[in-house]
This record gives structure tokens, C-alpha cells and sequence, in this order.
């Protein structure tokens, strides 16, 4: 695959990536270097990535509890003590080895220390490969709240290697797909039924090349409009109600855990069935999308009170406008159409569609 370069970041995949990696340390010398991990990946990933890395500067390695739960500003806290007493200076280099939640953080703690250091994403799950590592976002949540702290920096590259996908279950590989067959819905069609093609063999080069699609498409969207005053917002499909689905589910104890992909793709059901209602999305396309959905098997169900709740989450949402919230709709397959403000009682309908798939 080839290399995906810019004027904010570059993108390589496979062998390239440590060859990449290694000149620009070569060429920096970084002072030292911390590698941001994951109980998970520091078991399974970083032995994978540490024989690839080829330097004479002094490594610290940092780990983290996995899960979203601990996406906060109090891990950040942790994490920016533990860089300071280990010496970090503005010429360490950090290296985020993990998912989106590594990244993210990862990204946001390099962004912030000593007024920001230089940081490079190896993203090891399928979501961090096709989004969270792409684009310059860094941050996380507070409280209940998706990614309201944060920044929008570029790493000095992202590097892909789909040997990690082979150290996740199907239950993650699934939830990272659910941004590509996002990506096909806002950009390109003939993507999307491609995706819908592949079904889920994840494991040779034509789901390669899907991959390499998928970051294209987020990173050419994310060259056009870096700070989200347009076009970008389109990358938010199904995140305004998928966000207050996650929300919801993580503090209530009598609602099922969810993955991130999981409730983007329940958002990506309710913003379609809203698209029918607003920006002309057709009944077959429609149908096209309920269908890809019902065949993922989540099962999602709220009460008219849990419904206005969600609504009291997404009001919360950065797309909103003078405290109306505002959708990303699909006007068809492929083309979408932003700042889109919904009467609430049409989102409990789309909601109740949701629990009927």
C-alpha cells in the first residue's frame, strides 16, 4: 500500500511504517522516547512493535488501564506526573501503541506536557487504524460526556500495521468496521457496497486495501477542513445519537456495556431514519442501511424516559449551534448534508424504529 502524505501528517502502512519510524528517529535523536500502552497491549502488541524499533534513546514505558472508563483527565493526570518524574523534556519523543483510547488520551497528554512534545500513533485495534489515529483529534471525556476536553493536533505520522488486528476478537474487529461502512455512507457508495461485500473475512489483502480506502477517505476530508468548520463534521455520522447511546449505557448499571462502534452503528439506524424525514435519503437506501444493521445483531432498546435523556446528552454535542442540536444527514448514499436541526419528537420516533431492527 502506498503512503498517505500531507501538510499536517503523514500516513504509512506495513513495512514502511518502521522504516519511516526509524529514519525520523534517526534524524531527531530523541532525548527519550515513552510508549504509551494498555494492559492489553503491552501483552500482545508491544513485544510485536518493540523489534521493529531501531534507537539508542532511553525508553519509558507507561501503562494504562484499558476501557473508556478510563479516558479521563484524572488517567491524564496520572500519566503527566509519572512522564515528569521520569525526566520528560521537549525533545522526548511519545509513541501511542493501542487502540482509541490510547490514542486519543495518548495524543492529548503529548499535545499538553511541557506545551506539547512530538507523538506518533501506532494504532492496534481496527476503529484507531481507520479513525481515532487519523486526523489530529486528541482528547477525552469528562464524566458521562464524550471528548469535550481536548485539541486538535497532528501526530508527526500514524503507522498501520494489520498484523495487530490478529491479537483482537471478532467483537472489536466488528466495532472498528462500523467506521468504515461510515465512511463509505458519507463519501462513496461504491465503498460502501464493497464493505457490505466483504463481509467479515479481516484477514487478507483485499480487507488490506479496505483499510488503506477508509483512511483515505477520513484523510482527505481531514485536509480539507482540519478544524471542523465544514465538511469534517460529515466524519460525525451517527456520533450524535451513537455519543449519547454510549453515554447513556456507561452510567446506567442496568443497561448492557457497549463499544463505541456498537453505538455508532445504533446512531447511524437513528440519523437514517431522520435523513428519511429531512434531507430526502430514499426508502431503498434506506432499507440498504436497516439491513446492514439488522445483520450486526446488536440489540438496543430505551424507554421514552431513557429517550429524553439521550436528548439532554446530545445537547451537549460540539455540532450543536446556539443550544440546538444539530445532525449530520444523508441526503443518499454518498453525499451528506450538515447542521441539520431535527424536531425532538421525530428523534423519539427514530429511537423507537431503532428497538423494532
Amino acid at each position: 500500500m502506498e503512503s498517505i502524505e500531507n501538510h499536517l501528517f503523514n500516513i504509512y502502512f506495513q513495512e514502511e511504517s518502521y522504516t519511516k519510524l526509524n529514519e525520523y528517529l534517526q534524524t531527531k535523536q530523541p532525548s527519550s522516547i515513552f510508549i504509551m500502552v494498555d494492559e492489553n497491549t503491552m501483552d500482545h502488541c508491544y513485544p510485536v512493535f518493540m523489534p521493529e524499533l531501531k534507537t539508542e534513546s532511553r525508553i519509558e514505558v507507561i501503562a494504562i488501564d484499558p476501557g473508556e472508563e478510563h479516558k479521563s483527565i484524572e488517567t491524564c493526570s496520572g500519566v503527566w506526573s509519572a512522564m515528569v518524574e521520569l525526566g520528560i523534556d521537549r525533545n522526548s519523543l511519545v509513541i501511542n501503541l493501542g487502540g482509541g483510547v490510547i490514542t486519543d488520551l495518548g495524543g492529548f497528554v503529548a499535545s499538553t506536557i511541557k506545551r506539547g512534545v512530538d507523538f506518533i500513533h501506532v494504532p492496534t485495534s481496527l476503529l484507531g487504524m481507520v479513525d481515532a489515529a487519523i486526523g489530529g483529534k486528541n482528547g477525552v471525556d469528562l464524566g458521562p460526556l464524550k471528548n469535550q476536553i481536548g485539541v486538535i493536533v497532528s501526530p508527526i505520522m500514524t503507522l498501520i500495521d494489520t498484523r495487530f488486528l490478529r491479537t483482537l476478537d471478532e467483537q472489536q474487529l466488528v466495532n472498528g468496521s462500523i467506521e468504515m461502512f461510515k465512511h463509505g455512507l458519507i463519501a462513496d457508495k461504491a465503498y460502501w457496497n464493497d464493505m457490505i461485500n466483504a463481509g467479515k473475512n479481516y484477514y487478507n489483502d483485499i480487507f488490506d486495501h479496505l483499510i488503506f480506502q477508509s483512511a483515505v477517505i477520513k484523510n482527505d476530508v481531514v485536509v480539507n477542513d482540519p478544524t471542523e468548520k465544514g465538511a469534517r463534521k460529515a466524519l460525525n455520522y451517527g456520533h450524535t445519537a451513537g455519543h449519547a447511546i454510549e453515554s447513556f449505557c456507561l452510567t446506567q448499571p442496568d443497561q448492557p456495556d457497549v463499544l463505541h462502534g456498537e453505538a455508532v452503528a445504533a446512531g447511524i439506524l437513528v440519523e437514517s431514519f431522520l435523513s428519511t424525514r429531512y434531507t430526502g435519503l430514499s426508502p431503498l437506501e434506506y432499507d440498504s442501511i436497516k439491513n446492514w444493521y439488522k445483520g450486526l445483531g446488536f440489540t438496543f432498546s430505551f424507554t421514552d424516559r431513557d429517550i429524553q435523556d439521550m436528548i439532554q446528552l446530545m445537547a451537549h454535542d460540539k455540532k450543536n449551534v446556539n443550544g440546538e442540536i444539530r445532525f449530520v444527514l444523508l441526503s443518499s448514499i454518498g453525499d451528506f448534508v450538515t447542521d441539520q436541526k431535527v424536531e425532538n419528537e421525530d428523534i423519539v420516533l427514530a429511537f423507537h424504529e431503532l428497538a423494532t431492527v
